[in-house]
């Protein structure tokens, strides 16, 4: 069973949070998405969220493409998740290009195209208009 795995906020969740989810399970057999805690967002990203985190666990978890969801809680936690997960691919968004690179030590690393015209930070902007 190839397994992959990807991180996110998934915050105001959109269709470009699921064709992400769904071209990163096209890569394997099982689809584990780490999804940042409220406290990972607000202390290490200065990110506040509309949702919390069980809500958008509920909502991730009820994606289709979707096999486990777990926290990240940590920048540090890639790493072990990979190992402790026997995670065959590590997938992001390409806006993170290169970033996670050393991943590739531990497994396959893939920047995938995000859908371009669609950004939570793009919906949070047109909501304060």
């Amino acid at each position: 069973m190839k397994k992959v795995i990807t991180y996110g906020t998934f915050d105001l969740l959109h269709y470009g949070h699921v064709n992400l989810l769904q071209r990163a399970k096209e890569l394997g057999d099982y689809l584990i998405v780490a999804i940042s805690t409220d406290e990972f967002n607000w202390n290490k990203k200065q990110k506040k969220c509309y949702f919390s985190y069980e809500e958008r666990k509920r909502l991730v978890e009820a994606i289709r493409y979707v096999d486990l969801v777990i926290p990240e809680e940590n920048w540090e936690q890639k790493v072990e998740d990979v190992k402790e997960f026997k995670v065959d691919t590590f997938v992001i968004g390409d806006d993170w290009e290169g970033k996670f690179d050393f991943l590739k030590d531990y497994c396959e690393v893939v920047y995938l195209p995000r859908t371009p015209e669609i950004s939570t930070t793009q919906i949070k902007k047109d909501l304060k208009k």
